[in-house]
């Protein structure tokens, strides 16, 4: 018989410890409003968070897409297979060699720490348990639901500590002092360090970070605490103008980033909204193929000076239609100045790719 309850009499905590001790298996399905997590225990074991096969809303794929890890072209291989043969998503993964299984076993893990974390929260709700509805499929990961508990508690009280500081989500992040080279840093910071510019918000950078949402978070609140960012001001609310004469300011130029020429008033408001609406395309492109860059991987300096330069590149195709010929052009343009596509102690190279649709931009240490 199935088991099956109101989340306001039996926590998702209670149900999970109660499985784990039991040594359950079999699936349970936890629904509040319009969200659904399936949670498959054998032996009780957390093993899956997912519905087998590959839905178009499967978390792991969602997850790989979001960090960049698969690309749209292969998600569409994958998708095209999947409609052919039935298999499931991990078994097109590895037998495709996307992956190896260590890699997506790491990506399995978080993927379950991170639902698991988001339902121990939920007050209201309903539960049930079906011991009939089991993972047949090949079992990767095996988590202890203490110790997934345990790390969603400690998740779930940071997440609280540091609510304070991510009250507003309009706020824009800016750096304020960057770490000394020899400061060890995590692959969340390395990551974040290439987006944080002062004109993206705080959604728009946990957005457009490969990472999960509550992983950019906590590693944002560790570089506020240690003073390496800083809020430098919100994102006006867009007010449309009363009087149709009076035409939009252009936006303030970044400092450091070079003046820009603006060629026409169409073409600066379509520029203006684009930065403001589109950073997590820009940032997508920026870690494709076409930008493959090889760097130290604490030169957090250099980063933030590929970061204005890819930038530059895609917002002088969006005016233009296509990317320069040269990254000469771009200064001569006044795009950027003379000394961004300059990096000290590197030799910079950009080519274009596929006629002027593509580019790639690489950097080496100077011999």
């Amino acid at each position: 018989m199935a088991l099956q309850g109101n989340l306001r009499d039996f926590s998702a905590t209670e149900i999970l410890q109660l499985l784990g001790m039991q040594q359950k298996t079999g699936c349970l399905v936890l629904e509040r409003n319009a969200e659904r997590l399936s949670i498959f225990v054998k032996e009780g074991r957390i093993v899956s968070t997912r519905v087998p096969g590959m839905p178009a809303d499967d978390p792991l794929l969602r997850f790989l897409l979001k960090i960049h890890r698969l690309s749209s072209e292969q998600h569409l291989g994958l998708a095209a297979i999947h409609k052919e043969s039935g298999r499931d998503l991990e078994d097109l993964l590895l037998n495709g060699r996307y992956l190896d299984v260590e890699e997506l076993t790491s990506y399995l893990e978080r993927r379950i720490q991170d639902d698991v974390t988001h339902v121990v929260l939920w007050d209201s709700g309903s539960y049930r348990f079906d011991p009939q509805h089991r993972w047949d499929l090949p079992v990767l990961i095996r988590l202890g639901v203490e110790g997934v508990l345990i790390e969603a508690a400690r998740r779930v009280d940071e997440q609280r500590r540091f609510a304070s500081h991510f009250s507003d989500p309009t706020v824009l992040l800016g750096v304020r002092d960057l770490p000394d080279p020899d400061e060890p840093l995590s692959e969340e910071e390395r990551e974040l360090f290439g987006i944080i510019d002062g004109r993206h918000t705080l959604a728009e950078v946990a957005a457009a970070a490969p990472l999960l949402e509550s992983e950019a978070y906590e590693a944002l609140d560790r570089m506020l605490q240690a003073g390496w960012i800083e809020f430098v001001g919100k994102r006006e609310a867009r007010v449309p103008s009363a009087s149709p004469a009076v035409a939009p300011q252009a936006p303030a130029p970044i400092p450091g980033s070079g003046p820009v020429r603006r060629h026409s008033l169409t073409a600066e408001l379509s520029l203006a909204l684009t930065v403001a609406l589109s950073v997590f395309a820009l940032f997508q492109v920026g870690r494709m193929a076409r930008s493959r860059i090889a760097l130290q991987a604490n030169d957090v300096f250099v980063t933030a000076q590929l970061r204005d330069v890819r930038y530059a590149l895609e917002l002088f195709r969006r005016e233009t239609g296509r990317y320069p010929a040269k990254l000469d052009e771009l200064v001569a343009d006044r795009w950027v100045g003379s000394a961004q596509v300059r990096v000290p102690g590197h030799e910079l190279s950009y080519r274009l790719v596929d006629g002027d649709r593509e580019y790639q931009l690489t950097l080496e240490r100077a011999r």
